[in-house]
């Protein structure tokens, strides 16, 4: 299974964020972690897995070389790299699969053209007033009830 690269990952975060990646980890350092510091996350880890599988195929080509003899002290480190190059196959995998999965979520947005404001005529009209808001009628209070100063029962 073909997965991006760490190289086409950045391109798609910078086409997406339309600046260079050096720029967007400057300015993400300063902000809020947000999206943006999850791709590039995901990217520093995903090249980090990439450099990683370098680093260990080359070490396990010459532990394995075949004019090299393995001994049993030998074999445990050609066990070693193998394990640690399979980490490494895996973080990668799973690194790419997660990054293209969010950015092919996100889309970027062009900030809207602001058009030139209009030009002012030489008789303005003046805004219409807005209608008053409706009014309700209350009824007048009913007359007082008239008190006698008998005591009631």
């Amino acid at each position: 299974m073909t997965h991006p690269t760490s190289t086409e990952i950045a391109g798609r975060i910078e086409d997406l964020y339309g600046a260079p990646l050096a720029d967007l980890e400057a300015h993400a350092q300063d902000q809020p972690p947000d999206i943006l510091t999850a791709l590039l996350g995901l990217h520093s880890t995903l090249a980090l897995a990439e450099h990683s599988i370098t680093v260990h195929r080359e070490r396990l080509a010459q532990l394995i070389h075949p004019e090299r003899d393995i001994s049993a002290h030998e074999m445990v480190h050609v066990l070693d790299c193998a394990r640690r190059l399979a980490e490494a196959v895996a973080v990668r995998d799973t690194q790419a699969v997660t990054a293209s999965a969010v950015l092919q979520s996100l889309v970027r947005i062009e900030p809207p053209e602001t058009a030139d404001p209009p030009e002012p005529t030489a008789q303005a009209e003046p805004p219409e007033p807005s209608p008053a808001p409706p009014t309700t009628t209350v009824p007048p209070a009913p007359p007082a009830a008239t008190t006698t100063s008998a005591p009631s029962r």
